[in-house]
């Protein structure tokens, strides 16, 4: 008996597991041929078998993500040596995760979007300890060790270097009011030297650094699920 790939519409006979075309898992057929056999009611419908598929056992992927979660928030965080190559591993962490729910599960496939599902917990995850780890190390350096003001002063030369460079950059398009430009750049300036221009572009680099995590994460729960679904792919 042959069937057609819901993907590329080739033919495909029923006891394969995947297209051997395409490469599309077509487990669904199986299952619901297992379904006829077993079941006295009559078969399963397809697209209930797609939904299992898809359909996540949130306790065990829970424990798969937090677990991961964990070193690709701190790895991610402010604290960390890697920087932005935090990011990766966060990618790395949720693909990972992905891995560990499959198996622990001891399912053949999941959907991509099963994946990136497992990926947003686990970028939610680590996003909301690299946030809270970066705060905190910035705080008990401030007001616990007393550097205030070592991090003002270094605060203070990062400022200076960046309107400096503005200044280059806007001297050579040569604007229409010079004393205008510079009264503009040096109220700039002195909202980022103060403490609440500070604290804002802290917290928005901290906050800039958690999208981009997540972003990273879903892209490798992703990965995970398509990884998994061609590891286990079968001999046909």
């Amino acid at each position: 008996m042959e069937i057609s790939c819901t993907r590329c519409h080739q033919p495909v006979l029923a006891e394969n597991c995947y297209c051997p075309y395409c490469g599309l898992p077509q487990l669904v057929y199986e299952a619901e041929a297992a379904a006829t056999q077993s079941s006295p009611g009559g078969p399963v419908a397809p697209e209930e078998v797609v939904q299992d598929a898809a359909t996540l056992s949130w306790k065990p992927a829970l424990r798969a993500a937090l677990l991961l979660a964990v070193p690709a928030g701190l790895l991610s965080s402010g604290i960390s040596p890697l920087g932005f190559f935090g990011l990766l591993w966060a990618a790395a962490g949720a693909a990972w995760a992905v891995s560990l729910y499959v198996r622990n599960q001891r399912a053949a496939w999941i959907t991509i979007g099963a994946g990136a599902r497992i990926g947003l917990v686990t970028g939610l995850m680590a996003a909301w300890l690299a946030f809270s780890v970066s705060g905190s190390a910035l705080f008990v350096e401030r007001f616990a060790l007393h550097r205030a003001a070592q991090i003002d002063a270094e605060w203070k030369t990062r400022v200076e270097t960046s309107q400096q460079l503005t200044q280059q950059w806007t001297s050579s398009m040569s604007p229409a009011d010079p004393a205008q430009a510079l009264a503009a750049r040096n109220q700039v300036q002195n909202w980022m030297l103060s403490p609440w221009g500070h604290a804002g572009i802290e917290v928005f680099g901290f906050a800039s650094n958690s999208v981009l995590l997540l972003f990273f994460a879903i892209g490798g729960g992703i990965l995970g699920a398509r990884w998994m679904a061609r590891t286990r792919r079968p001999e046909i």
